[in-house]
């Protein structure tokens, strides 16, 4: 799985990160971003997804 955050879509959350952190990050703009796509594999990516 390639993770990807819809910018527009992101409510600021941080869902992901608590899920993910080894993935996802959260910008000084409170706005999660994808700071290491290939360590997917770490976390359950698919489950920050699906709560998102």
């Amino acid at each position: 799985m390639k993770p990807v955050v819809n910018y527009d879509e992101c409510t600021g959350c941080a869902t992901c990160v608590e899920i993910c952190p080894e993935v996802f990050e959260m910008g000084d703009d409170e706005k999660a971003f994808v700071k290491a796509e290939d360590k997917c594999d770490t976390c359950d990516c698919q489950e920050a997804a699906d709560t998102c």
